[in-house]
């Protein structure tokens, strides 16, 4: 497996293989005969880390997109040399520097384990770079050639590789796209349907209201078509545009226009690939951690023996906003008949021949646990209902990235900030890291309402340094759970509070 790197930039042991996986979600597709029962081969991510690829070295990898071949998925995206200065060292925090060392490509046929298969292009084949972003490849029929598409400054450029892990030759250029209102494209990806046809899904450049679908030149792919307008934001901008199809249904989603920050996640759905969408619908499961702390990256469906989903790659943009550890956060989308549902997930197992997944036994079941998703100051943060009014906020400066939970008031205050969780019967661990002015009646994390008496961690002392609290033994008998940070203060109190866990064991 591979190695990762923790939030605290500590190498951690290598993840363990489950040995057997349950599907969860999606449906399996009908067949003329049943396969034969199999052990599931699962494999594991881990998200809110950096990812590392089979050679121990570190995955960088953004605003790209996946391809697969056969039964091997390749995956191209963009090293920026901001991204390299980010992760050797995340506490000196977010950078500005979106240079170009290289595209990337990697290999995988898990899903989970990542070889580093080369540079698909350098910034010195692109004449120096500049922007480079929001990378796709698609297969040409015609010329056997594999066409990959970019944004390069204020034009597209194409580049072509027999092979899919090749170096790719820059072969043409494109600065206009015909019906675009501003010429050309905003954020972009590129689409592969089911009848090898290969379109790129875009919002416009500037403002970014105007979503827009088009087909890439059938001869050989160099080429964008005239695009079709195919829903126009009424609610602000557009970026991360992706398209997926799942069961006859393409979905076209895209996120706010929050620069490199975290967002819901937006759809439009169509059975037609380029009319007929609905009005924008906001993905469900999006909206408590705004996409697991991402925006729209990339998105493809994973279709095995028994069953399928889709893998939604969400881009954290760590080095450019400070999101939290890790720039690629993938997490599973099911479907309740057409309803497509968001799994928030810090771990979780794959069978990508099964076409099946599970959620891990590290997984941490409270979303936004680290107040990383709102982006700005405020009191209502996603995932997490308050009681006590104003005095519930969030502070920059946490033990890990920009912000923790605060409580604080220059009067006396009761207050609490809490979150009800459905999760598995089972025993559980809560654990968050705290400071405290100390002199409250009464402060203390708290686990309540899982089929048991109340447990909670008393912080009503003074807590200079982040130190850890930890409450074990959490026994869920009703497949709920609230947890949370209490206080019961006087004038002048206050508590931090971030990077809350709840996980098995």
């Amino acid at each position: 497996m591979v190695i990762q790197v923790s939030k605290r930039m500590i190498v951690s042991a290598l993840v363990p293989l489950v040995l057997a996986l349950t599907p969860v979600g999606g449906s399996a597709s009908a067949t003329a005969a049943t396969p034969a029962p199999r052990v599931a081969a699962a494999a594991t991510i881990q998200n809110d880390v950096f990812w590392k690829d089979t050679a121990g070295n570190p995955i960088y990898s953004q605003g790209g997109g996946v391809l697969k071949v056969g039964n091997t998925y390749y995956w191209y995206g963009a090293k920026y040399n901001g991204a390299v200065t980010y992760y050797n060292n995340p506490s000196a925090g977010k950078n500005s520097n979106t240079s170009l060392s290289a595209i990337t490509i990697y290999s995988s046929t898990d899903l989970a384990n990542w070889k580093f298969e080369g540079n698909a292009m350098t910034a010195s084949d692109l004449g120096g770079a500049g922007w480079v972003g929001r990378i796709g490849v698609a297969r040409n029929p015609n010329t056997g050639k594999y066409v990959l598409i970019s944004q390069l400054n204020s034009e597209l450029v194409f580049g072509t590789s027999s092979t899919p892990n090749g170096h790719f030759t820059r072969a043409a250029t494109q600065s206009n796209i015909a019906n675009v209102t501003t010429g050309m494209s905003g954020d972009q990806s590129v689409f592969v349907d089911d009848d090898g046809k290969a379109y790129l899904a875009f919002s416009n450049k500037s403002g970014r209201s105007h979503l827009y679908v088009a087909a890439l030149r059938p001869s050989d792919y160099l080429q964008v078509e005239p695009a079709v307008n195919i829903y126009n934001s009424s609610a602000g901008g557009r970026e991360g545009n992706v398209m997926f199809k799942y069961d006859g249904t393409y979905y076209f989603c895209s996120s706010d226009l929050h620069g490199w920050n975290a967002s819901h996640t937006y759809c439009n759905t169509s059975k037609k690939v380029s009319s007929g969408y609905s009005p924008e619908f906001v993905m469900q499961g999006t909206d408590a951690d705004f996409s697991h702390v991402t925006q729209t990256g990339l998105a493809f469906t994973v279709t095995g023996s028994q069953g399928s989903f889709v893998m939604f790659g969400g881009d954290r943009w760590s080095d450019f906003a400070g999101n939290g550890i890790g720039y690629n956060q993938w997490l599973p989308v099911t479907f309740t008949g057409t309803t497509p549902v968001f799994h928030s997930l810090s771990q979780w197992n794959v069978d990508a021949a099964a076409g099946t997944w599970s959620v891990g036994s590290g997984n941490n079941h409270v979303l936004n646990p680290s107040a990383e998703a709102d982006r700005v100051a405020q009191n209502d943060l996603a995932g997490w209902t308050v009681s006590g009014g104003n005095v519930n906020s969030n502070k920059q400066g946490g033990y890990t990235g920009r912000w923790a939970f605060a409580q604080s008031s220059s009067s006396a205050y009761n207050a609490s900030r809490y979150q009800n969780i459905s999760l598995p019967n089972g025993t559980y661990t809560l654990s968050a890291w705290v400071k405290s002015s100390g002199g409250q009646k009464k402060a203390t994390i708290f686990a309540k309402n899982f089929g048991g008496s109340e447990l909670s961690s008393s912080i009503n002392r003074s807590i200079g340094s982040w130190t850890k609290v930890t409450i074990s033994g959490i026994t869920v008998t009703n497949g709920s759970i609230q947890v949370g940070v209490f206080s019961d203060a006087n004038a002048g109190n206050w508590v931090n509070v971030d990077d809350f866990s709840l996980v098995q064991g």
